[in-house]
């Protein structure tokens, strides 16, 4: 099968369509979480110990498709905020954990109200928003199954 013959114009090229949204769903996300004192990033990382405390730096930054010398200086500024804590591995002192304190759950509940917020944002409905996800998700297995060959 051939691929299609795509015109070379920016407003067509889905990369582009992909960034340019990328860059408006982080400024509509900027102002509520200023209210929580968080960046984009942050939120990201506190969304992974959310889920799941007491992770490596190394599963963190697995999980957030971001490598491990990008994370140190955004845990570090977590840290400095009280929100986490960086323990050394007792078995392995080159593994460092990331814990929640005590006012980063805290944190869980405020930011609860956030995706809803950004659902309203979209302008659009439940059904469109989980299909369009699904359908980044699977984008974005298919370049990395790429990426991998």
């Amino acid at each position: 099968m051939n691929p299609p013959d795509f015109p070379l114009e920016l407003d067509q090229q889905l990369c582009f369509v992909l960034y340019s949204t990328s860059l408006a769903m982080t400024k509509a996300y900027k102002p509520l979480l200023e209210k929580l004192g968080l960046t984009y990033p942050q939120y990201l990382a506190m969304l992974v110990l959310w889920e799941s405390d007491d992770l490596t730096v190394k599963e963190m930054a697995a999980r957030l498709s971001l490598d491990s010398a990008t994370m140190t200086p955004l845990l570090k500024r977590l840290e400095a905020q009280g929100y986490v804590e960086r323990v050394r591995g007792v078995e392995d002192e080159r593994q460092v954990y990331i814990r929640l304190t005590e006012p980063g759950r805290a944190l869980r509940q405020p930011a609860r109200a956030i995706p809803n917020e950004i659902y309203c944002a979209s302008g659009s409905d439940l059904d469109a928003m989980l299909r369009l996800r699904g359908d980044l998700a699977r984008l974005r297995a298919s370049l990395a199954q790429y990426l991998d060959q």
